[in-house]
């Protein structure tokens, strides 16, 4: 395959106590995709054994512990209690930017699967340019600061579904622009917090359709967030968004647990906007991916 089908842009993943799993690791290994682990140090050696058989695919990188003091908790409890990953996301935006990469992607430790969304039927994707095309996509554009693929559940088969979505949360998969003053802040809900900065300040994002993430259910998988920060529930996680953007978001019950419902119409007036030197050709780019009949 091409060199132009690769992905251009560093791809990390931060995680804790799952090195049994490797689940978003073994997909990308799947489609032939060098990536990094960010793990604390007491872990590197767990984590390094678990994919010796992969390791030409997959770096383990030891997290600089001095970013959890450094990290912005939206609260007052500081590293008395779990971290969560933000410190470890800070991090990986600095080791990527160490790197000369302009942009980097960063994903949670559960994702199952990559998929395409071809007339409504989700196509697991074992290309490297499942990512080179997204990246294409975001480059055109000068005001994208973060994008991402949606859930794949998201995708229902008999619903029908634009190609992307502008101005919301990006999630669990992102593609970050290494150059902008935000960075990750908050214990929990650090995924739409960040969105929120990011659109507050006039930045666009893209969330999309045409390409899919398969991801575990959230607090399902041992390690991580399940056995640390998430182990009082949900409620905490909704009030810290709700006290940090009280403008765009609410507290509410559903399913029997408390959620938090962000309205993103304040920003839908926000038009991605074309580099100069992107101009249309008239055909597209199938990045190897073309669909054949058997």
């Amino acid at each position: 395959m091409s060199s132009d089908n690769y992905p251009q842009f560093p791809l990390y993943i931060p995680s804790l106590g799952r090195h049994k799993y490797m689940i978003t690791s073994r997909a990308l290994t799947l489609m032939g995709v060098k990536h990094n682990i960010v793990v604390e140090p007491h872990e590197v050696k767990l984590y390094e054994n678990a994919v010796k058989r992969d390791k030409l695919l997959t770096t383990v990188i030891p997290l600089d512990m001095s970013f959890k003091e450094k990290y912005d908790y939206c609260d007052s409890f500081g590293t008395t209690r779990s971290t969560g990953s933000g410190p470890a996301r800070n991090f990986i935006w600095e080791h990527a930017k160490a790197t000369g990469s302009t942009h980097h992607w960063i994903m949670d430790d559960n994702i199952s699967s990559f998929r395409r969304l071809n007339k409504n039927t989700k196509i697991k994707c074992e290309s490297p340019a499942f990512w080179r095309s997204m990246e294409d996509f975001a480059l055109r554009y000068k005001n994208v600061g973060m994008s991402g693929p949606h859930y794949a559940m998201f995708a229902p088969a008999k619903a029908h579904r634009p190609p992307f979505l502008t101005n919301t949360r990006i999630y669990s998969c992102n593609l970050i622009r290494n150059d902008l003053p935000f960075r990750w802040r908050g214990r929990y809900n650090e995924d739409t917090i960040l969105s929120l900065d990011m659109l507050k300040a006039g930045w666009c994002t893209i969330l999309y359709y045409a390409f899919l993430q398969e991801k575990l259910a959230t607090q399902t998988v041992k390690g991580g967030n399940t056995d640390s920060v998430y182990t009082d529930g949900t409620v905490n996680k909704s009030l810290m968004l709700v006290n940090e953007h009280p403008d765009v978001s609410v507290v509410s019950m559903k399913y029997g647990r408390t959620h938090h419902h962000v309205s993103y119409e304040n920003f839908k007036w926000m038009k991605l906007i074309k580099h100069d030197h992107v101009k249309k050709t008239g055909q597209n780019k199938d990045y190897g991916m073309g669909l054949r009949k058997k």
